[in-house]
Formats: C-alpha cells, sequence, structure tokens
C-alpha cells in the first residue's frame, strides 16, 4: 500500500448546473427511471404533454406549463403508482410548411408548386429531421421526467392510422361533411384557418356610408337613397341585398323593393330580418352572402346569391367587374374614390374595431365563401357537456367550468380542411368517371364501382384533428393494446394560454 495519499478530485468553488444537471439528466435516462409499464398491480396515473410545435422554441408558458406537469408525475411516482408522462411533438401544418417554403424561396429561389406535392413533403421531412427537435432537447434541458420512451410524433404512422380511423368513423356516422361555407381564410397561405388560429387586433380604421339609389318606376332615383355603412368598401363588388328589421317602421314601405348597387349597377332587394340592429347607424345593413358570416346566414334564410368577389390571394376577381386584379386594399380606396366621385358617400367616420389576423402569415385574414370539410360538433359537444355537468371530469380552478360550458353550447361545427400539403390527407377517394365518393381506410387505387381511376382529395387536415386524438391515439388506438386498457383515460391536463409562436396545444 502506497504511502502517497490518494488525490482527491478537485471540486469546483460554483455549482455548474449545465455540467451537474446534464450528467444527471442523462443517468437518469439512460436507466429508463422515468419509465412506466403497465401493472395491474398498482393505480395508473397518466399525463400526455400538449403537443409542443415542431417549429417552436420553448417560453415562458412552456416552462411553466412542463414544472407543473413534472411536479405531478414525480409525485404519482413517490406515491407508487404507475405514473406515466407521454412526450411528443405536433406536425404543425401551417407553421412548418410556412417556414419551409420561406427557405425553399430565400435559398432556392424555388417554390412547393416548382417543386410538386411529392418532392416538397420529402423536403419538409429533411427539415423536420433536421430541426423539429429542438424543442424536445429544450424539454430535457428542464430536467422534465418524461417517459422517453414513449415519444411519439402526430405524423407517426400509428398516429396517421389513428387520424385516419377517427375520420372514417365520424364520416360514416354522417357527422363529417362537405359544404359551401364562410370560413376564415389567410390570403397569403392560401388556406382556411380554425377561429382559433385567428388572433384579433384592436386598430383605428374607417366607417364608411355610402348611398344606395332606391328603384322608382324602373330607374334609380336621383335624391331617394338607402345608407349602408361598412368597414370593408371592396366586398360591397358581391352585395345582393340591404337588409332592414321587419318592425323597423321607417322602411317598412320599402321592403320587396329594390335598390341599385352603385358602382356594379345591379338592382338588389331590400329584405327585412330581425339581425339587423335598428339601433345601430341608419338601420340598413348591405348583405353579402360571401364575405361576412353573418350575411351568409341571412343569404340562407332569403336565398340570396353568393358572389365571392376575392381570388384566393384576395386580389379583386372577374365579379368585381371593373376593379379586377386590385389588390382588396387597393381595390378598398379605388371604390371609395369612385362612390365619391359619383357622390355616393354620405360620410366616412374613424372607426376603432377589431379585426383578425391570421397567426401564422400576420396578415388580415378574409371572410371568404369556400367548399370545405367540416365536423357536425353539437352531437359532439352534447357527451362532453355531461361529463363535466356530472362531475366526471373537473376544472382546477372551478370557474373554468362555466367558461367550459359556454364553449360546447355555444359551439359551432369545425373547418377541418385545410389547403395545405404538409399534414394528414383527407381520407376521401372520388372517380370523375361515375360520380362514386367514400372515405376509406386504405387508397382503393381504382373506384370500386367502375374500375375506373381513382384519385385522393387534395386537402390535409387541420393539426388539430390529429392533437384532439393525443390522449388514446399515443396508446395505439385503434388497437386494444395494454397500454390503452391501463393508461387511458389521462390523470392531469396543464394547460392554459400559451403564445401562438409555438402551437402548445391541450
Amino acid at each position: 500500500m502506497s504511502d502517497t495519499p490518494e488525490a482527491k478530485p478537485a471540486i469546483d468553488s460554483a455549482y455548474a448546473a449545465a455540467d451537474v444537471e446534464t450528467r444527471w439528466y442523462a443517468f437518469w435516462e439512460d436507466r429508463k427511471l422515468f419509465h412506466a409499464e403497465p401493472d395491474a398491480a398498482r393505480p395508473a396515473y397518466t399525463i400526455v404533454i400538449p403537443p409542443p410545435n415542431i417549429t417552436g422554441m420553448l417560453h415562458m408558458g412552456h416552462v411553466l406549463n412542463n414544472a407543473l406537469q413534472d411536479i405531478f408525475i414525480r409525485w404519482h411516482r413517490l406515491l407508487g403508482e404507475s405514473a406515466c408522462w407521454i412526450p411528443g411533438t405536433d406536425h404543425a401544418g401551417i407553421a412548418t410548411q410556412t417556414v419551409v417554403e420561406k427557405e425553399l424561396q430565400k435559398q432556392e429561389g424555388v417554390s412547393r408548386h416548382d417543386l410538386g406535392r411529392e418532392k416538397f413533403i420529402e423536403r419538409v421531412w429533411e427539415w423536420r429531421e433536421k430541426y423539429g427537435d429542438i424543442i424536445l432537447a429544450q424539454l430535457r434541458k428542464l430536467g422534465v421526467s418524461c417517459d422517453w420512451d414513449r415519444l411519439v410524433f402526430t405524423l407517426d404512422p400509428g398516429l396517421s392510422a389513428a387520424v385516419t380511423e377517427a375520420f372514417v368513423r365520424l364520416y360514416q356516422k354522417g357527422l363529417i361533411y362537405r359544404g359551401k361555407r364562410i370560413i376564415n381564410w389567410d390570403p397569403v397561405a392560401h388556406t382556411a384557418l380554425s377561429d382559433e388560429e385567428v388572433e384579433h387586433r384592436e386598430q383605428q380604421g374607417k366607417l364608411y356610408h355610402f348611398r344606395y339609389p332606391l328603384m322608382v318606376d324602373g330607374a334609380p332615383s336621383a335624391d331617394r337613397f338607402l345608407v349602408v355603412a361598412t368597414t370593408r368598401p371592396e366586398t360591397m363588388l358581391g352585395d345582393t341585398a340591404v337588409a332592414v328589421h321587419p318592425a323597423d317602421e321607417r322602411y317598412a314601405d320599402l321592403i320587396g323593393g329594390t335598390v341599385m348597387l352603385p358602382l356594379m349597377h345591379r338592382e338588389i332587394p331590400v329584405i327585412a330580418d330581425e339581425y339587423v340592429d335598428m339601433a345601430f347607424g341608419t338601420g340598413v345593413v348591405k348583405i353579402t352572402p360571401a364575405h361576412d358570416p353573418n350575411d351568409f346566414e341571412v343569404g340562407q334564410r332569403h336565398a340570396l346569391p353568393q358572389i365571392n368577389v376575392m381570388n384566393v390571394d384576395a386580389s379583386i376577381n372577374e365579379n368585381g367587374g371593373p376593379y379586377a386584379g386590385l389588390e382588396r386594399f387597393e381595390a378598398r380606396k379605388r371604390v371609395v374614390a369612385d362612390l365619391e366621385a359619383l357622390g355616393f358617400v354620405e360620410k366616412i367616420e374613424e372607426h376603432t374595431h377589431a379585426v383578425g389576423y391570421s397567426y401564422r402569415t400576420h396578415v388580415p385574414v378574409e371572410p371568404y365563401l369556400s367548399d370545405q370539410w367540416f365536423i357536425s360538433m353539437k352531437p359532439l359537444a352534447e357527451p362532453a357537456l355531461a361529463a363535466v355537468r356530472d362531475g366526471h371530469v373537473r376544472f382546477h380552478p372551478e370557474r373554468w367550468t362555466k367558461v367550459y360550458e359556454h364553449w360546447m353550447t355555444n359551439i359551432r361545427d369545425w373547418t377541418i380542411s385545410r389547403q395545405l400539403w404538409w399534414g394528414h390527407r383527407i381520407p376521401v377517394y372520388y372517380c370523375d368517371a361515375c360520380g362514386w365518393k367514400d372515405a376509406l381506410r386504405e387508397n382503393p387505387q381504382s373506384c370500386p364501382t367502375c374500375g375506373g381511376p381513382s384519385r385522393q382529395d387534395e386537402d390535409v387536415l387541420d393539426t388539430w384533428f390529429s392533437s384532439w386524438l393525443w390522449p388514446f391515439s399515443v396508446h395505439h388506438w385503434p388497437k386494444d393494446t395494454p397500454d390503452l386498457r391501463h393508461f387511458y383515460p389521462t390523470g392531469l391536463l396543464v394547460t392554459g394560454p400559451t403564445s401562438s409562436s409555438s402551437g402548445s396545444r391541450a
């Protein structure tokens, strides 16, 4: 035995968190200390991480959210339960496609259309492999105790199969339909948006009051007008009626008559509808069914024509007559100037109002009449609401129960289609030869009715269509697996408002 004392390792005078925490986290993960398996002898406790977008970076909202989840999962492990915290990421359809398109344009000067769908999707996957796990590395830096052996991605084959299965089942039950309705339209990304993907910003604008000449003896009157107000003058090109309240005595004798739509020289009816607020402005409202959700409903009640005056980039189309080809805000200036020249401007007022912006491209969205796929939500909301009212699902704090009830009782049909290439493609197939159409779990390759060629719907599903299946799709649903039987339903969901830049969903 040597008489020389063994050298002792040097200890840093200050705690080096980056070195110590990285080393210990690797130790925990290598030994699978966060991993859980189904164990009938122990109660299960499951949390599924609200999957952050692969384009995102952690912000303070994520840090708080994940810290809370980590506290709960560690506590339930200490209680001896089979505690399972499943991590994963969301493919983030619009966000990811937008990032890759910008990169392609900047570095190579090409668009996705130059590449074609298949090649573009390959490039997105390449981008995902390179950058898509950054947010997961950041979660590890936080020290969260996720079961990394169960890491999932919304476009993994198993989760994609769950999406297809859910779509087909809902379609067969008549809960999924294709229809022409007003949706939020992003004129830069050229896709529909859900209400949650629209950020409303209060801004100073103008309220324009225009005179619509009454038709008298088959000709527009020179001195009798109905005055309407609008914040979007360019949409008047698609007006198909003006409306008054049926109880408004000021206009009772005009109901059933017509006015001349200025600039377009189109005679349109004066209708009565209770949607009109008699106390607001002049009590007369222009009705543009293709460019306003309330007007769309009025138009449905009165069987009005629907005239879409915009292209997918929100420029004016051929239905806009002499304004065709103009960018929407340039068209607004031209319309106002032309109406002023004709003496049809009553007044223009400063007006503060909320304008919807796309959460990805940051441009004003357009209410836009479009063929889209929808889910009928009320039949799905009713049992979800009942689960809260009977105490099966509880909110903390309790006040959120009322908010949830408001959401469920005022829910509208969900626009699930997106005009993108990155995402779960809608599993509906068509035959142009015989008109066959159906939702199927597998590509039929040919029409099962006439044997002719079949084609798949071009649209993809809203990213949230995969996220809403997340609590059970991560357990290999629709397969009946031990994981699904043991770890579903979940024990906790920690959620709250987060920045849309990372798109964390709960």
